[in-house]
């Protein structure tokens, strides 16, 4: 089964917002940087091939051909720690569009922080970034990168991460990245108006509720330390709630394992 594009401009694509299609960059990620400056509304910029494609933390993330790699380029108001929310926006919106794309519903679940899961396996990753001063954010990109037909080999994620998975591999269904980018592009959207109209509230009760392992055992690695504990919930900043033998722990950055 494959999943095609339509011809010309995608239907239902949201208004106001470009859409911008490259055979190669060397990150869509730094792509958006370079055209930060650029004058305009939110710009889509998908990319056929990465040449230095990167995930969290530096870490060089595998784009082999046919999978899907792009970002949204958007110029947020507000303070930097709400932008940063949108992580979680941009998650349920990946998982919205592949549960459209490939009819897989309980199969899609989203880990802490913005990572997605199919069969418990990772499909796809998020990365923000962002560049301002005096706290305001002048600009905000958010790189999807998702295993739509081939996923790294076992061998290339570190001990004890979810072991990564395709679309493919794990639906049957080949979907094409222009057409993964015209499902997501208007499931952002949304969620983009709902967050501004309503503020994080309805994005954490429905990222919440689809939620890898809520209230089973996990274990959070920060620089500095290994905390396990029941994920209870997430926080109304964006946090990590465990509950440990020592208490209550609200984590604002780690890497979490299962």
């Amino acid at each position: 089964m494959c999943a095609e594009p339509s011809a010309g401009r995608p239907a239902g694509w949201p208004e106001g917002v470009g859409r911008l299609v490259l055979e190669e960059t060397d990150s869509t990620n730094a792509e958006a940087a370079r055209r930060a400056g650029d004058p305009g509304g939110p710009l889509w910029i998908l990319a056929h091939r990465q040449t230095a494609a990167r995930g969290r933390r530096g870490r060089e993330w595998i784009n082999s051909a046919g999978n899907f790699a792009a970002t949204l380029l958007m110029r947020p108001t507000g303070a930097a720690a709400a932008v940063a929310l949108r992580s979680f926006a941009a998650a349920l919106a990946l998982a919205e569009a592949l549960e459209a794309l490939t009819g897989a519903g309980p199969e899609i679940a989203l880990k802490w922080p913005n990572d997605v899961l199919l069969n418990g396996g990772k499909v796809a990753g998020i990365l923000l970034e962002s560049a301002g001063a005096g706290g305001a954010v002048s600009h905000l990109a958010i790189g999807f990168g998702v295993n739509l037909i081939v996923a790294p080999a076992p061998e290339a994620v570190e001990p004890g991460a979810a072991l990564p998975v395709s679309v493919l591999a794990e639906t049957g269904v080949r979907v094409l990245p222009e057409v993964m980018l015209a499902h997501l592009a208007p499931a952002f959207a949304r969620l983009e108006d709902q967050f501004v109209r309503y503020g994080f509230g309805p994005i954490r009760s429905a990222w919440l509720a689809r939620a890898a392992r809520l209230g089973q055992r996990v274990t959070a690695r920060t620089t500095g330390e290994t905390i396990s504990g029941r994920f209870e919930t997430l926080a109304e900043d964006g946090a990590l709630v465990l509950a440990t033998p020592e208490g209550r722990r609200l984590i604002p950055a780690a890497e979490v394992f299962f």
